[in-house]
């Protein structure tokens, strides 16, 4: 009886991991943007959402309408995805084998209408 409290403490642990995990990836994604760094910016960028960008990215993505970098006030993780909530912004973002990438930028919530994004794949 013992190992199931220590394996769910385990288990909620890791999610803790990957949602601060995530909360960087967003972070790091929006103060590259703000500070010009393109290149550092489309790195963190999903395939799907870098395709997406017009080419090149790294000079496309700082014409993009993002907002400044926020402290991350909430993130959570379902599964392989997470959102990050940064200031009233949430970035949505999927995990991939060298870790989290952003799937979707600089998003408000619309009521019951999906989020409206500056960025998405």
């Amino acid at each position: 009886m013992v190992l199931v409290p220590a394996l769910l403490l385990a288990g909620c642990g890791s999610v803790q991991e990957r949602a601060s995990a995530a909360g960087d990836t967003a972070t790091r994604f929006l103060e590259a943007v703000a500070g010009g760094d393109g290149e550092a910016a489309c790195a963190l960028l999903a395939p799907e959402t870098e395709a997406e960008i017009d080419a090149p990215c790294a000079e496309s993505i700082l014409s993009e309408a993002l907002p400044a970098p926020a402290p991350v006030t909430d993130s959570e993780v379902y599964g392989q995805r997470a959102l990050v909530r940064l200031g009233g912004e949430t970035v949505f973002l999927a995990v991939f084998p060298d870790g989290w990438r952003v799937v979707a930028a600089g998003c408000t919530p619309r009521g019951e209408r999906p989020y409206d994004c500056e960025i998405e794949g």
